[in-house]
């Protein structure tokens, strides 16, 4: 990439932030990383189908299950994935009715932050962090697969003085 200012302007048009930001650092985007992994655990999901839905909870055993066959990260993210695809539309409707549960009735305006309807908000919120947080971990986990940080290098040893001499008197 050149150094000069009006071209990086030109040369950034058409990508998304997470794109200019992985050129400038030299990092794998979270596109790249996903897209890394779709096509290293095809056969592998040929192999263990699932579902798109959690209808029934024995559904959950289907993805416990190709989570242990799973070898690779690849693999156990496409796994993770495509678990947490089929259950957001469940935790969105749980997350849904604790905040109608909050609202009920207005009692959530003007109550105490440690009030029922308070806490419904809290864990209405919670819910849907836990998707968050789950997808960020597989994220992670792709990253340092796929495109592992620099090592960096060992602090230097210090090196104790060739010989030990004797201590100045007083």
């Amino acid at each position: 990439m050149s150094n000069d200012p009006d071209f990086e302007l030109y040369d950034n048009t058409g990508r998304d932030a997470d794109q200019i930001t992985a050129a400038k650092y030299g990092t794998a985007t979270e596109g790249d990383l996903r897209r890394w992994a779709e096509r290293d655990a095809r056969s592998f999901l040929s192999r263990h189908p699932l579902p798109h839905s959690l209808a029934e909870p024995e559904d959950t055993n289907r993805f416990k299950n190709a989570l242990r066959d799973a070898s690779t990260p690849a693999e156990a993210s496409a796994v993770t994935q495509a678990f947490l695809d089929a259950a957001t539309h469940h935790v969105q409707a749980i997350s849904d009715y604790l905040v109608a549960a909050a609202q009920w009735r207005d009692q959530h305006r003007n109550a105490s932050p440690t009030s029922p309807p308070k806490q419904f908000y809290a864990a209405a919120s919670r819910a849907l962090s836990a998707l968050s947080i789950a997808h960020e971990a597989d994220t992670r986990t792709l990253r340092n697969h796929y495109d592992p940080s620099p090592r960096r290098p060992d602090p230097p040893v210090k090196q104790p003085p060739d010989s030990p001499g004797t201590a100045p008197r007083r």
